[in-house]
């Protein structure tokens, strides 16, 4: 046995005519209560390594966490907390409070629930309410969350610039309510992933490497972002009110926008398709973006009041849709560069003839 840094070496050895045995590290096996008899599971994962873990060991599916918290919690942070302890893919959450629970804390996790995708309230005590994930690890495949995440960011994008031109307050609200669906999606697949990396069963089960996992979460939170900034559009118009924005100006925005939501499905192609041209096409068009973007600021410069400032919010946001669409395509050209040694791994994993 050869030891380096934390990492146990064992030889393989050969029994009988096609049998390969590796012993196991003595105080692993003492440490998980195993012996003679006891069942081994193994994981292969992507990069050629295997996860080895004991047939029973409990899994993640059964596992409670208790959360304390405190009646006096600001209620945004209360929410906050809960976010990150659904994050963490606890599929048990115990919310407990030092002596009895008040109406207050109550509605925020109440709320939570209703917002989040899974949990449900399983059991309501004077001093706890107990939150189970019906859900389950993986009912959606993260790339399919992905698709679905564009096509609401989509949306919203152009319905924003709908309120925009026409100052519909009704729809510029309905934009902001919907950034709540995006937010739900991006939380569930980020929770997907962490339980990914703490449990390699789940991350079998995800058809999916590392790697990937990684991708996927960056590009959803790449959708998120651009989401916050279509709502940020329909936050104008009650800002501008009856301000009248030039015909001139509101076109030039119209065009941009169109652009800005051409580069995110663009980049969100490069990514399925592993295009590095196309990604490179977003990129270069980014910084076109700017280049406009400084010609629609000598227009606002002589414009005053309300009216600057709203036309310089929604100018700002395309233009930051447009680098988070930038940011996507160069994830895309990470992904491109790095699939190609997967594929050459599986090419050569397969049995010859």
């Amino acid at each position: 046995m050869r030891t380096s840094g934390g990492f146990h070496g064992r030889r393989i050895q050969k029994t009988g005519g096609s049998t390969f045995i590796v012993s196991l590290p003595k105080h692993w096996v003492v440490a998980r209560g195993l012996g003679p008899g006891d069942v081994l599971q193994f994981t292969p994962r992507a990069d050629g390594s295997l996860t080895v873990y004991p047939a029973s060991a409990t899994p993640a599916e059964s596992q409670r966490r208790v959360v304390d918290v405190s009646n006096d919690d600001e209620e945004e942070h209360l929410f906050r907390r809960l976010i990150a302890e659904y994050i963490a893919g606890y599929p048990l959450l115990e919310i407990r409070t030092p002596g009895r629970m008040n109406a207050r804390t109550r509605e925020v996790i109440r709320s939570f629930a209703q917002r989040m995708i899974g949990p449900e309230i399983l059991e309501e005590t004077s001093e706890a309410v107990i939150l189970q994930d019906v859900v389950g690890q993986n009912p959606l495949p993260i790339p399919s969350i992905v698709r679905r995440m564009h096509q609401m960011v989509r949306a919203m994008q152009a319905d924003a610039m709908a309120a925009f031109r026409q100052r519909d307050v009704s729809i510029a609200r309905d934009v902001v309510e919907r950034d709540w669906e995006v937010d739900r999606l991006h939380w569930f697949l980020e929770k997907q992933v962490t339980s990914a990396l703490r449990d390699a069963r789940i991350l079998a089960t995800l058809d999916l490497s590392l790697p990937e996992c990684s991708t996927y979460l960056l590009a959803s939170r790449v959708l998120e972002r651009i989401a916050d900034h279509a709502v940020r559009i329909s936050q104008t118009v009650e800002l501008l009110g009856r301000e009248t924005t030039p015909e001139r100006i509101l076109q030039e925005l119209e065009r941009m926008a169109e652009r800005a939501a051409t580069s995110l499905s663009d980049a969100l192609d490069s990514l399925d398709r592993r295009d590095i041209r196309k990604a490179n096409a977003v990129i270069d068009a980014a910084e076109q973006f700017t280049r406009e973007r400084e010609h629609v600021l000598r227009e606002l410069a002589s414009k005053r009041g309300r009216l600057a400032v709203g036309l310089a919010y929604v100018l700002e946001s395309l233009e930051r849709s447009a680098f988070y669409a930038s940011d996507l395509a160069e994830i895309a050209i990470n992904r491109a560069v790095e699939a190609p040694l997967r594929d050459a791994e599986a090419t050569s994993a397969e049995p010859s003839a």
